[in-house]
């Protein structure tokens, strides 16, 4: 079966094609002397090298082959690579140089890509707009989807003229006036004012917050700034902090834990790695810390959901785990966030208008000692919810895969500054430096990551959607009867323990209490224990109801979190690994026989409407034509068998990117295609 059948195919890399934000380290190796080395931007290489090998910041190892390339030309294209994949500035990175083109040539055709791009599209894979964030309408409009009727719109960073980590628009409680959140600034680390993230319909609000720094008010701040949230709240209900650097791993640990994870799946050769698996998995602990973050993220909607009280997530910037925790809650509390316009603008308002430092915890410019993925780790949790609960989600686990390869991709903006500010600052000290008049623009626009058709087509695009999903107009009928799934006790983890508040001043405070990482039990002081053990007992009967009863795939979901149910996300770390495929299995087996079913279905209800609404025969044939699978019936009933081409690591193609020794390389020749290097060595070893 040809490769392009089944490949899904990104319109702006070919099948080879490797963004050189996506590289983490490049080796030569020179098989005669038996030598190898690790190439960095400035360093000379005195061997003349037979292989290059580039491993990829997605699990991929590409292989080249100079056998059929002078020894000179494999060294210029060793270094050549090396020097422009670890850029020096910022403003070097190929988005940069894409805009500049749009913006002088705006009728011109950059790299295959629509000018348009430029513009920042908002275009999504259901035809619907993604909330950017950016404007004073956006954040209203938010206000009223959730009810926040005590919150308001703040325009006090208009301009970023208290903080430069923050947006410009953000929501803070209605009796906060802009004077007071303008002292009270200077008193948070990076000036980072409290931000309210979501409104729960029961009043309850969850908010994000910086530690403060002047110790000296600390008490008098952390008060007022609690009795506003207390008074935004219709029952007036108390606030209950949590300490997110108390809680969960810290962004060192997470990091650790993914070299470790990566070293164990791009291991060579792979079957060596077999007989200890299991074991060298849960040393990475990367399963141990998706485990930390369902479950915490638990707790703190049961403290939502149940117990009524506004959530405050504190650390210690406010832009790092609490990106996480706050997103993860709200994906668990509100179906908005589990459709893919929904999904989009909860990463945009959580992760890219609230400061999350994708250039350094991404680590775009090979220089950051402070590189963490902690956004592959946020896919990672919300895939164990699809997975767990796939029914309840619009998207798939292939959309999840390429919104993580997305943020790889140097073109868009979206996932390429540490905050808001940096964009409009780096790209007009770009405009001016190339001549490009902005206008009334606030920095240069670069394309959205949201417009997904300038990355895939119309059809590939169907893959983002997920067949076994109930949308909110198609309840599950069967007989009659609303369809229900019952579960035995045995499902509910006796680890989901409570935790216990400890009041104190009308806020409810976590340092009465040392939690210990991986169980909700928490080590108590004997003065709390009869108080705790209260409380406790009180969020384990609120988790053993919920998981008794029938899930309600509009409402609360939560994760099952025992050691069998926190699973390793196959596709996305093993689609490269052609010793880990399985032919005609894996997922994408079922995800095949659930579209033709799901087809069907939509075949006969366009069948169905068109027979009530006499429509024309031209008529019918246009509708009919529409199908929101990728793989489709081709008529009622069909029973055809699976493709031939499928296989666990669908759509992606193992063996199509040369990515293990196993694979022969191609002569790097042959992918060059006559291409000119037109730096010397000596020209690249000592540029700056």
């Amino acid at each position: 079966m040809p490769l392009q059948k089944f490949h899904c195919k990104n319109l702006l890399l070919g099948e080879h094609d490797v963004p050189l934000t996506c590289i983490e380290q490049i080796v030569t190796v020179n098989d005669t002397k038996r030598k190898q080395k690790v190439l960095g931007p400035n360093q000379k290489l005195k061997f003349n090298p037979t292989e290059l090998i580039i491993y990829c910041k997605d699990f991929r190892i590409v292989r080249f082959r100079f056998d059929e390339a002078g020894p000179e030309s494999a060294k210029k294209v060793c270094l050549a690579i090396a020097h422009y994949s670890q850029p020096t500035d910022l403003q070097l990175l190929f988005a940069f140089e894409y805009v500049g083109e749009v913006y002088h040539n705006p009728a011109k055709k950059v790299n295959g890509i629509d000018p348009g791009g430029g513009g920042g599209g908002i275009g999504s894979a259901s035809g619907q707009q993604t909330p950017l964030f950016e404007t004073y309408s956006d954040w209203d409009r938010e206000i009223k989807r959730t009810g926040a009727s005590e919150w308001r719109v703040c325009s006090v960073n208009e301009g970023y003229m208290i903080s430069t980590c923050l947006p410009e628009y953000f929501v803070v409680p209605s009796s906060l006036a802009d004077q007071d959140l303008k002292l009270y600034s200077y008193s948070f680390i990076g000036r980072r004012m409290p931000l309210w993230s979501w409104n729960h319909p029961n009043g309850s609000a969850l908010v994000r917050m910086a530690n403060i720094k002047d110790v000296l008010q600390q008490r008098r701040i952390d008060q007022r700034i609690c009795n506003a949230i207390t008074r935004s709240h219709p029952l007036r209900s108390d606030v209950y902090k949590s300490d997110l650097d108390k809680c969960l791993p810290n962004i060192q640990e997470i990091q650790a834990a993914h070299i470790k994870l990566k070293q164990l799946c791009v291991n060579e050769p792979f079957e060596e790695t077999e007989e200890k698996w299991l074991s060298s998995l849960e040393n990475t602990r990367w399963l141990e810390y998706i485990r930390s973050f369902l479950k915490h993220s638990a707790e703190l909607v049961y403290m939502m959901e149940c117990k009524h009280v506004s959530v405050v997530l504190q650390e210690e910037e406010g832009r790092d785990l609490s990106c996480l925790a706050a997103s993860l809650i709200q994906v668990m509390l509100d179906p908005y966030f589990r459709t893919i316009v929904g999904f989009q603008s909860l990463i945009q308002k959580e992760w890219v208008m609230a400061g999350y430092q994708f250039l350094d915890r991404c680590n775009h410019l090979k220089r950051s000692d402070k590189e963490s993925p902690l956004f592959l780790m946020f896919l990672d949790c919300v895939w164990q919810l699809l997975e767990q609960y796939p029914a309840a989600f619009e998207f798939s686990e292939m959309y999840l895969t390429i919104l993580y390869d997305s943020a790889r991709i140097s073109l868009f903006g979206t996932f390429l500054f540490n905050c808001p500010h940096q964009r409009v600052k780096e790209s007009t000290e770009f405009a001016i430096s190339k001549n490009i008049q902005l206008g009334d623009e606030k920095g240069l626009r670069f394309p959205c990551v949201w417009d997904w058709s300038l990355q895939f087509t119309s059809r590939d695009r169907l893959l983002f959607h997920n067949p076994f999903y109930v949308g909110k107009s198609a309840p599950c009928v069967q007989n009659g009867a609303v369809k229900t799934f019952k579960r035995s006790k045995k499902n509910y983890s006796s680890t989901l323990r409570g935790v216990p508040p400890a009041l104190k001043n009308g806020i409810i405070s976590e340092q009465e209490f040392l939690p210990r990482r991986n169980s909700l039990i928490l080590k108590l002081k004997p003065d709390f224990l009869q108080q705790m053990e209260s409380q406790s007992n009180s969020m384990e009967q609120y988790f053993r109801d919920w998981f008794a009863k029938p899930v309600d795939l509009h409402g609360v979901i939560l994760p099952r979190i025992s050691g069998t149910q926190i699973k390793l996300w196959k596709l996305c770390y093993f689609r490269w690994v052609p010793e880990a495929q399985i032919n005609h299995g894996g997922f994408i087996t079922a995800f095949h026989k659930v579209s033709l079913l799901a087809d069907e279905v939509d075949m006969l209800n366009r069948n169905l409407r068109q027979y009530k609404s006499n429509s024309s025969l031209q008529g019918n044939c246009s509708e009919l034509d529409q199908s929101r699978m990728y793989f489709r019936a081709n008529s009622l009933n069909d029973t055809s068998a699976a493709p031939d081409f499928l296989s666990s690591s669908f759509p992606f193609s193992p063996v199509g990117n040369l990515c293990r020794r196993s694979i022969l390389g191609t002569p790097l020749s042959k992918f060059l295609s006559g291409a000119k290097i037109w730096l010397s060595t000596e020209t690249l070893a000592n540029e700056d």
